[in-house]
């Protein structure tokens, strides 16, 4: 008996970054609903979507495979869109990086005892970076004529025998101060972006499963600097406590079998916490809960 073989489902072929943004990708991903795994020397990581197969491609590649169809979309930092001159999509941006939700920036950096000061006296001079194309193109327009070389890791220990300056990555700042180097100016920040090809964007299933994938990463990416609260309040404090609340939106107010108190619940940044509660605490709530976020979907 003939066996009859079921038709596939669509798949959406994406890339994960590769290297220093693969652990907090996949943390994301995770907030966002989706579990991602891959073992320590494996490219192929498993996803717990079957309309999801995903492939590990170093950030700075990933623009240029999505751009020829080998991927339908991918996550990496705009710099690499950029360096690539990738002709893309960008879905959205996505603000988280390898230690904080900040932008990175590209610098550029000189040895602490150096006498440039400027972009200007860097002309003629050697500079080291993996950011070549967009370098070049970034002097050439402030009319900085100098010799931009690939550099293939290890940047900031070039400078001063092996480059007189570098144009290097950095989010913190740290790398470069213990390397006795200091930044003459900012050439580019940049964010995480979600990118697809332009054909993968103009097929209903992938444009609305890359739409979802967006919106549940942002809402996860703001879930991360809030936390939500709830509380008791008597309603005669209710407006004392009201006034004490800042809120993402407006608190949402419920009430209880005692009808002398109601239920007040209410998003807001973590870093206010420590606080607030005591805050409240004096402004006569009590049973005050505080509680993790996944999403927050605005």
């Amino acid at each position: 008996m003939k066996k009859i073989s079921k038709p596939s489902l669509p798949q959406l072929k994406f890339g994960f970054p590769k290297g220093s943004l693969q652990d907090s990708t996949f943390r994301l991903f995770k907030k966002a609903g989706y579990n991602v795994s891959v073992g320590s020397r494996a490219y192929v990581p498993s996803v717990d979507d079957p309309e999801i197969s995903g492939l590990l491609i170093r950030s700075q590649e990933m623009a240029r495979y999505v751009e020829d169809e080998v991927l339908d979309a991918g996550i990496c930092g705009r710099d690499w869109v950029l360096e690539n001159n990738s002709d893309v999509v960008e879905v959205c941006e996505l603000k988280y990086s390898k230690q904080t939700n900040n932008p990175i920036r590209w610098v550029v950096a000189v040895p602490n005892d150096s006498p440039i000061q400027t972009l200007k006296q860097l002309k003629g001079k050697r500079i080291a970076t993996e950011l070549v194309g967009y370098t070049q193109r970034y002097l050439k327009k402030n009319g900085v004529k100098a010799e931009v070389e690939f550099s293939w890791g290890a940047t900031e220990v070039k400078p001063p025998v092996l480059a007189d300056a570098i144009v290097e990555l950095t989010e913190t700042g740290s790398s470069l101060k213990a390397n006795n180097l200091r930044i003459i100016a900012t050439i580019l920040e940049s964010v995480s972006v979600l990118i697809a090809n332009k054909a993968a964007y103009k097929n209903p299933f992938k444009r609305q499963k890359l739409e979802n994938i967006a919106i549940l990463l942002q809402g996860a990416i703001i879930a991360e600097e809030k936390v939500g609260l709830k509380m008791n309040v008597p309603k005669q404090k209710l407006k004392t406590v009201l006034t004490t609340l800042p809120a993402l939106n407006a608190p949402t107010i419920s009430h209880l079998s005692n009808e002398d108190w109601v239920s007040v619940e209410v998003i807001l940044d973590e870093r206010i916490v420590r606080d607030i509660i005591p805050a409240l605490k004096r402004a006569g709530a009590s049973g005050i809960v505080e509680y993790p976020l996944n999403k927050v979907i605005p």
